[in-house]
């Protein structure tokens, strides 16, 4: 099965299981473009291929996920707004680290920094 994505303004709208029937070229093989000319005629728009276990784009697409062409990515929502994109991973990062000494944490957008939970 492969999955593809709906973008819309560079913004994943919807995202579906393809039969690998519908993917695939006369002599079996998987093609992206066949499976995107599936999704088009049968819902319109524009779709792209995203892996389920993050072998391609990064990461796997979700609703409200955008698709950046340059990195050839799809990148979750920003979480926080002092979070920063990691590059090669195309995930967000806090500024601060979390401590790793077993406790939980919160995120505290208002201190930039990890709060101790209960």
């Amino acid at each position: 099965m492969a999955h593809f994505a709906k973008i819309e303004d560079g913004v994943v709208t919807q995202v579906i299981v393809v039969s690998n029937a519908d993917t695939a070229s006369a002599d079996g093989t998987e093609k992206e473009y066949i499976g995107q000319a599936f999704c088009e005629r049968l819902f319109g728009g524009t779709w792209k291929q995203t892996s389920y276990n993050g072998n391609f784009r990064k990461n796997y697409a979700g609703i409200g996920y955008s698709f950046d062409e340059t990195k050839n990515a799809f990148i979750p929502p920003k979480p926080f707004a002092s979070w920063v994109l990691v590059e090669e991973t195309c995930n967000w990062t806090a500024p601060v680290a979390m401590p790793t000494d077993g406790k939980m944490y919160m995120w505290d957008e208002v201190t930039v920094n990890w709060i101790e939970t209960q």
